[in-house]
């Protein structure tokens, strides 16, 4: 496996200088890290090293991978940190380490959009038993303040004429179609983590994920705007899979990590925030977008004509609860997330980039998910 090259000390900047004022609750604190070796968890593992080295906090962090020698290849830089200790375990069955952990922070959930259509009771499995077990695992642990990265899925199909899904909006995915195994495995895990905090007094933080683009960011999946950097990048044609006509919105993984972090120190328990961007375009915009970001000038191919008699399917967030309550909007352009993307890449070793199984998002051609996919 080849390695990856740190994250970029100007996005590692952006993230101290937007949660400074936090950081200071958790001096000579411990975390325990699920999913942190995959897109969201690389973000977090990062940030955290930053903050702690740069403000002397004296934190550790022990992370659960399914792999830590593979990911001590991946990520040699991460490895060998002393305030970094990786445990093997599935999320399902893992042992629990006999130390007490002052913040969990839940990120691990299979992303394989591949599982979802082949497997979805294996996909709803994954996370149900997860959640089950790191909710076990907290109460074991005596953690104070756990922060669970949930979907934007949990909303079912957004209704065509919501231009931006809020918090309260009751929507749900449909119970009657596997593919909502995602949706509605995330929907159990949040209301399991809600009676743990009922019974044993855990701070509970909800982050309900939406669509992202960064470092990390697998070019070579089933991600519509990592297809479409790869496209570029490679002066190929940029390839849309559908109609061009869903709406999406991206927000980069600097600012989701800072709101990520805020969510965890800062969010009210048992209140979700969405976390994303609320600049929406449609898919072929996107493409568009792209080549315009990196002046390139790839043509883009639309495998089918847009049908004009139905709905448009969005897929994009209220983020007013997250601005008012916790400060919180998004700083980085979308130009310059696709721009600074794209250079990590191109200095990455691993090319293309390695995905890794436990980024919180599933992408699929499932009209009750209307993830960020290529459709």
């Amino acid at each position: 496996m080849k390695s990856v090259p740190p994250l970029p000390i100007e996005d590692l900047e952006h993230i101290l200088r937007h949660t400074i004022t936090l950081w200071e609750e958790a001096r000579g604190k411990s975390f325990f890290i699920t999913g942190g070796t995959g897109f969201f968890g690389m973000w977090l593992l990062e940030s955290f090293i930053h903050c702690n080295d740069s403000l002397n906090l004296g934190a550790t962090a022990t992370v659960l991978s399914r792999d830590p020698s593979a990911f001590s290849e991946k990520a040699p830089h991460l490895a060998r940190r002393s305030d970094l200790t990786f445990i093997k375990g599935d999320i399902r069955d893992f042992q629990f380490p006999k130390e007490k952990y002052d913040y969990l922070l839940h990120a691990a959930t299979e992303a394989s959009a591949k599982l979802n259509r082949e497997a979805p009771y294996e996909m709803l499995d994954s996370i149900i038993a997860g959640m089950r077990r790191v909710l076990d695992f907290s109460k074991s642990a005596k953690v104070n303040k756990f922060l669970f990265t949930s979907s934007g899925a949990v909303y079912g199909q957004q209704p065509s004429d919501l231009t931006h899904v809020p918090e309260d909006h009751h929507g749900s995915p449909d119970c009657l179609s596997p593919s909502s195994a995602y949706g509605e495995g995330k929907r159990v895990a949040e209301l399991m983590a809600t009676i743990h905090s009922g019974l044993h007094g855990t701070e509970v933080k909800i982050a309900r994920c939406f669509a992202f683009v960064g470092p990390h960011l697998p070019l070579d999946g089933e991600f519509a705007i990592g297809n479409f950097l790869r496209d570029a990048m490679a002066g190929d044609d940029i390839s849309i899979k559908g109609d061009g006509t869903p709406h999406r919105s991206y927000l980069y993984a600097a600012d989701l990590a800072i709101w990520l972090w805020t969510i965890l120190f800062k969010g009210e328990s048992l209140r979700p925030y969405n976390v994303g961007s609320e600049e929406n375009h449609s898919i072929s915009q996107f493409a568009a977008i792209v080549n315009q970001s990196l002046s390139t000038d790839s043509p883009i191919e639309i495998a089918r004509p847009a049908n004009t008699t139905t709905s448009v399917l969005r897929y994009a967030p209220s983020t007013l609860r997250a601005r008012n309550e916790l400060g919180l909007a998004p700083m980085i352009s979308l130009e310059n997330a696709i721009k600074r993307t794209a250079f990590w890449h191109r200095h990455s070793k691993c090319g293309l980039g390695e995905s890794d199984s436990t980024q919180t998002t599933p992408e699929q051609n499932a009209p009750s998910q209307r993830i960020d996919e290529n459709p």
